[in-house]
């Protein structure tokens, strides 16, 4: 099945849809008449003009630079450029003054957010809300796309397990399942459910294993095997083509020892051959001249015929196709046909994106959509389920008629440009609402701000200042954590404890007597064990964008309830990594163990009797992967199945009873995990099949129904089939991954 060219199959002749941008209306045809467009202009390209179509370029400075180079059809995309007057000259001279008239596909890192910007895609994750974060997706798309911007490098699939990795901010975490269920969620909101002027071309990344970069140090190599791609790395990837996804991009890593620019394997043999992706195939910036310095290619002309051959449609800022390719295809190292089924895939997102009916920007209308009521709604909207209670002994929520001082500090209260966090090129500080403003704007007169620390890297020996505020304050509210420029890509850590004097701050404060509400705005899970003793409560913020110092307030103040969950597991220490919730059982599995400060040191030395730990931190981490509180407490009973034993191809049905067993209305983000005890591989502790989000009213009981089909319990096996292994499993229902008590069930 070919996705991409089958998005529209059922379309009766074209598919019109109405944008409520001002922009004028696309109109998309069938896949048939798509297929028929590509052909005929494909037939008139000379080789030159189709390896032209190959290369991308960063547009910056005067749109004449790159004047000549358009006339003569040397440039398929540019990226970088958002300014929707140079975007039409750009399209003008590309259109109006070349040969073939081929309008450019415009491109652009829209992450999380265009103008109005979400929290970071870790964030978005923790909603376990795939429904609201393809509506933030579709809000960056209609922001994005009335400036020009057709195609954003997003949404980014990589498994991450090892928080020392910068980017794993830019991802969904650890989870094969949640990782996939976001994949859809972006590539849906991104193109829309028809192919319209609002549609923004998803291009999923980074294909593949780049998040398992060796010591959590960007760019760095992997070493994941075939089945470990298969079981882990590639789902996310696989479920985004199959909603659709328009686009792929390479990563940068090697993996055992080939570069994904170059792995055919991968690109060909998985990606078109397996899947049917007809999609268009770009590089990473650079990541085809950089199989040089792998070791992978002799130079750009060498490389470039590696990237060509192994299947990549489009060079992001090598220029080695269109320096190399047409002596390549001389000398026969490149078949004219590998360029023409490349060249077939770009102009086919183009045609799709009805780019030559309207390759233009209407510049009066663009503004009319950014930073849109509704926009700004949504983003908070997404903040407040995003925050994860990871600590509270009762302070939240806070009552505003009992307070009359609070005391706001700490180096993220007002770091409007931190706030947004790392890939947010076009959001502006001037429209980010802080949680200092926020706080200002709800309790005039009543908050003061003694910032503490300037920046988080900021050391200082005393607090005099902050002490004294906080003496006279009812409630100290501290936002702690680290700038957007400590994480994303480029940006790895050793250390993920707060760093600075952000504990001490934080100690001093608490020794005040004072309630200490901490909130955390980070891009990635940090070591936080050490400063729980010293706040009675702890907000954790993945960078919350826009609309975080509302959204914060809300949460503080209980007119929203905290419901966010953990994307990826907390460690207490980063000597843990890599650990995660579904990690396969060892033969010595951890029950419990003294650790070494309870050790008689005159024992001898032996193994027997021991088992999987550590000596000094034991074998459990700070937070499990799936875990959150909330202001109210949620009682799970009555977990049933409808049978005992299931038929490969049937359905099994869950039913239990969900109770808010506490004062406050509140939603539960109910999680269903399955174990596979026995395979023709060991299998994981638990895995994540299903998961919702139910909203219940204080001392509601509701009976809730699952239906988990048994076909989502195949894995690729040691005999490299995917296939659902008869067995016994073992299946939970509960707030977290480490919850609740299993049900036993058969496969046969």
């Amino acid at each position: 099945m070919k996705y991409i060219r089958n998005l529209f199959l059922l379309a009766v002749a074209v598919v019109a849809v109405s944008c409520t941008t001002g922009q004028t209306t696309t109109t998309v045809g069938t896949s048939t008449e798509v297929e028929k467009k590509v052909e005929q202009l494909l037939g008139k390209m000379t080789l030159a003009e189709k390896i032209g179509q190959m290369n991308q370029v960063s547009a910056g400075g005067d749109v004449s630079n790159y004047a000549e180079s358009l006339r003569k059809g040397q440039i398929g995309s540019i990226l970088n450029e958002v300014d929707p007057e140079k975007i039409n000259a750009y399209q003008h001279i590309a259109v109006e003054e070349s040969r073939l008239g081929i309008p450019l596909l415009v491109g652009r890192d829209v992450i999380h957010g265009y103008h109005t910007i979400f929290p970071i895609p870790l964030g978005l994750a923790a909603t376990f809300d795939p429904e609201l974060v393809e509506k933030g997706a579709r809000i960056a798309a209609v922001e994005a796309t009335a400036q020009g911007t057709r195609w954003t490098f997003s949404p980014m699939l990589d498994i991450a397990r090892d928080p020392r990795w910068g980017r794993i901010a830019e991802g969904s975490g650890e989870d094969t399942y949640l990782d996939s269920r976001m994949a859809v969620a972006m590539v849906r909101g991104y193109q829309g459910s028809s192919l319209d002027e609002t549609s923004m071309a998803a291009c999923v990344k980074h294909f593949v294993g780049y998040g398992a970069a060796e010591g959590g140090r960007d760019y760095n190599s992997t070493y994941l095997s075939e089945r470990q791609l298969r079981n882990i790395y590639l789902p996310p990837f696989e479920a985004a083509i199959q909603a659709g996804a328009m686009t792929l991009m390479t990563s940068f890593n090697d993996n055992d020892g080939v570069p994904s620019t170059a792995n055919a394997f991968i690109l060909k043999d998985i990606l078109r051959n397996e899947w049917g992706f007809d999609g268009l195939v770009v590089t990473d910036w650079d990541s085809m001249g950089e199989m040089i310095d792998h070791g992978y290619g002799l130079d750009r002309k060498d490389v470039a015929m590696k990237a060509a051959n192994a299947g990549v449609d489009m060079d992001m800022m090598t220029f080695g196709f269109l320096s190399h390719l047409e002596e390549l295809v001389r000398s026969g190292e490149v078949k004219e046909s590998t360029i023409d089924e490349a060249v077939r895939h770009i102009l086919r997102v183009k045609f799709m994106l009805g780019l030559f009916e309207n390759p233009y920007v209407d510049v009066e209308a663009s503004q009319a959509v950014q930073y849109a009521p509704a926009h700004l709604e949504a983003a908070c909207k997404t903040v407040e389920e995003s925050v994860i209670l990871l600590q509270n002994d009762g302070t939240l929520p806070l009552q505003a008629d009992r307070i009359r001082t609070i005391l706001v500090t700490g180096p993220m209260a007002d770091a409007p440009h931190d706030q947004l966090g790392t890939w947010a090129f076009d959001g502006q500080k001037s429209h980010t609402v802080t949680p200092l403003k926020a706080l200002q704007e709800r309790f005039p007169g009543k908050v003061v701000y003694v910032p503490g620390l300037q920046y988080s890297r900021q050391e200082r020996n005393r607090f005099d200042d902050v002490v004294a505020a906080a003496r006279r304050a009812d409630v100290v509210l501290a936002f702690l954590g680290e700038e957007a420029i400590l994480s994303g890509e480029a940006h790895s850590l050793a250390d993920l404890n707060l760093i600075g004097s952000q504990s001490a701050l934080l100690a001093a404060l608490k020794a005040t007597g004072k309630p200490v509400v901490a909130t955390v705005m980070a891009g990635r899970p940090l070591t936080i064990e050490r400063d729980l003793p010293n706040c009675n409560a702890l907000l954790y913020a993945f960078h919350p964008g826009t609309m975080g110092g509302p959204a914060l307030a809300n949460l503080l103040f209980g007119d929203a309830n905290p419901s966010g969950k953990t994307p990826v597991t907390f460690l207490r220490t980063v000597g843990q990594v890599p650990m995660y919730y579904s990690h396969n059982m060892t033969g010595r599995p951890y029950r419990g163990e003294k650790m070494l400060v309870d050790i008689d040191q005159e024992a001898g030395q032996t193994s027997l009797g021991n088992t999987s730990y550590y000596l000094d931190y034991g074998a459990y981490p700070l937070f499990p992967f799936g875990y959150g509180l909330s202001y109210t407490t949620f009682a799970y009973s009555d977990l049933t199945m409808d049978k005992d034993v299931y038929p490969v191809d049937g359905t099994i049905s869950v039913s239990f009873m969900l109770t808010n067993t506490g004062a406050y209305d509140g939603t539960e983000v109910v999680q269903l995990y399955v174990r596979d005890l026995v395979g023709s591989l060991t299998r994981p502790v638990r895995e994540l099949k299903q998961f919702q989000r139910i909203s219940l009213k204080a001392g509601e009981s509701r009976q809730i129904r699952m239906e988990l089909p048994v076909a989502d319990l195949a894995f690729f096996g040691l005999d490299g089939t995917k296939k659902v292994e008869p067995g016994e499993f073992h299946l939970w229902v509960a707030g977290d991954s480490v919850s609740g008590e299993p049900i036993s069930f058969q496969v046969r």
